[in-house]
C-alpha cells in the first residue's frame, strides 16, 4: 500500500535535500532518488499530520499567482539544465499551496513512469487549465518548455494585475453597500422598535414614511433573513444555470455589456484577456484552429466564445481571422483593423500583445476613474439612505405636542 516517505539526500554537488514522496516502500523511494541521481541518506515514513492542520472549511484552491510563480520556477529550473523529475521534486516540496503540491507530485510520478509532461497535467484540469497543456504541449513539442513556460508566467502575472485593478475598483462599492446594508439592518431591529414604543403611547396618526419604517421593522426579522437566503439561493440558481447553458451565458454577459459605466470595463477586460491569450498562444506555436478554441474557453465570456467560433469557421474555409470580427459589436473597429493588418503582415501575434498591452492601460484608466466617480455617489447613497430613516423616525416628534393634546 502506498505511503508517504520523508527522505534526506545529497546531490551530485554535495548538497543535502530533504522531501517527501509517495511509494509502496522504502526501497521503491531509494530506486526513485537513485534514479534521479541522488545519494539517499536517510528515508522514514512520513508522520501523519493532526487533523486540525489538514481541515479545510472549502476546497483549496491554486490562485492564479501561485501558477505564475510556479512557471517562473519552473522555466528557471529548466533552463539552468535540471531534469524534469528534480525540478518537479523541488517544487513539490518548495510550494506551500498543498492542492498545488499533491498535484506536482501526481504529475510527477506518471512523469517517472514515462508519461508526457503535458499529459500529465491534463488528468488535473482543476489546477492546470487547457490554455496551460496546450502551452505545455506545445514547449514539448518545439523543444522551448523554459521559453514557453517564461511566457505562462509573464501572461499569468499580466492577468492577475489586470484581476487585481478591477477588484480594487469594485472593493469600495461593495464594502459601502455592505456597511449601508448592515446600518439599515440595525436600525430596523434595535432602534426604529423603541420609537415605535413611543409612538404608539402618543396615539395619533403618524406621518406616511414613519408609518412605512414601523412596518418593515416589525417585518424586519422575517424580511431580513428572507433577502439574505434569497440572495445566497439566487446566485447558486444563476452559477448553476451559468454553467449549464450557454444561452444563459451569452444573455447574462450581453446584459453585463450594456450596463452603464460598468459595461465599458468589461468590454476592456474581456478584448484585453482575448488578445493576449490568442497571442500567447499562436507564439508558442499552437495550431490555430486548437488555439481558438481554447481562447474560447479561457476568456470566460460566452461573447467572445462566440466570436471565436465565427473566426475558427471563417480561417477553416480559408478566410482572414479580422472579417468575421467586424459582425461583432464587443470588437472596436480599431482592434479589427490591428488584427487585419497583423494578418497581412505576419506578426499577428505581436500585434495582439500591442492590443492586449493598450487595453490593459484603459482598463487602468477606467477603474482610477471609476473609484473616484463612484466614491462621491456611494457616500451620497450611504447618507441618503441613514438620512431618510432618521427623518422618518424625528417627523412625528414636530407633532408631538399636537398629539399630547
Amino acid at each position: 500500500m502506498a505511503a508517504n516517505y520523508e527522505y534526506r539526500v545529497r546531490t551530485k554537488e554535495g548538497r543535502v535535500v530533504n522531501g517527501t514522496m509517495t511509494a509502496d516502500g522504502e526501497g521503491a523511494v531509494a530506486t526513485r532518488l537513485r534514479a534521479q541521481g541522488f545519494v539517499p541518506v536517510q528515508i522514514k515514513k512520513e508522520k501523519k499530520v493532526s487533523a486540525k492542520k489538514e481541515l479545510h472549511i472549502l476546497p483549496q484552491k491554486v490562485k492564479l499567482k501561485e501558477l505564475a510563480i510556479f512557471s517562473r520556477q519552473f522555466a528557471t529550473m529548466i533552463n539552468s539544465g535540471l531534469s524534469l523529475l528534480r525540478s518537479l521534486n523541488i517544487l513539490a516540496e518548495q510550494t506551500e499551496n498543498s492542492k498545488l503540491a499533491e498535484t506536482i507530485r501526481a504529475i510527477r510520478d506518471d512523469v517517472e513512469q514515462g508519461a508526457s509532461l503535458s499529459g500529465s497535467m491534463s488528468k488535473h484540469p482543476k489546477v492546470f487549465s487547457a490554455l496551460f497543456v496546450a502551452l505545455v504541449r506545445a514547449g514539448e513539442t518545439g523543444g522551448q518548455l523554459d521559453t514557453v513556460l517564461m511566457r505562462v508566467a509573464d501572461s499569468f502575472e499580466a492577468d492577475y494585475k489586470l484581476r487585481q485593478k478591477v477588484k480594487s475598483a469594485m472593493t469600495y462599492p461593495v464594502v459601502v453597500a455592505m456597511i449601508a446594508g448592515l446600518m439599515v439592518a440595525i436600525m430596523l431591529i434595535f432602534i426604529v422598535p423603541t420609537f415605535a414604543a413611543m409612538f404608539d403611547g402618543l396615539g395619533g396618526e403618524l406621518p406616511f414614511p414613519t408609518k412605512v419604517l414601523v412596518v418593515l421593522s416589525s417585518q424586519a426579522k422575517i424580511i431580513l433573513p428572507v433577502f439574505v437566503v434569497s440572495a445566497i439561493v439566487g446566485r447558486i440558481v444563476y452559477k448553476r444555470a451559468r454553467l449549464a447553458n450557454a444561452d444563459v451565458r451569452l444573455r447574462t454577459d450581453q446584459i453585463k455589456l450594456k450596463i452603464p459605466v460598468f459595461g465599458d470595463l468589461f468590454q476592456k477586460i474581456a478584448i484585453s484577456r482575448f488578445s493576449r491569450t490568442l497571442g500567447l498562444l499562436m507564439r508558442a506555436g499552437v495550431p490555430v484552429l486548437q488555439a481558438l478554441d481554447i481562447v474560447g474557453e479561457a476568456t470566460g465570456t460566452e461573447v467572445l466564445a462566440r466570436a471565436a467560433d465565427d473566426v475558427k469557421n471563417s480561417v477553416r474555409s480559408g478566410e482572414a481571422m479580422a472579417q468575421p470580427l467586424e459582425n461583432h459589436k464587443i470588437f472596436p473597429p480599431m482592434v479589427v483593423q490591428m488584427i487585419s493588418v497583423g494578418e497581412d503582415t505576419g506578426a499577428l501575434d505581436a500585434m495582439l500583445d500591442k492590443i492586449g498591452d493598450f487595453y490593459d492601460q484603459e482598463v487602468e484608466s477606467t477603474t482610477e476613474s471609476l473609484t473616484a466617480l463612484l466614491e462621491p455617489i456611494m457616500i451620497a447613497v450611504l447618507g441618503g439612505v441613514v438620512g431618510a430613516m432618521v427623518v422618518a423616525l424625528y417627523m412625528p416628534m414636530f407633532k408631538i405636542f399636537e398629539l399630547i393634546e
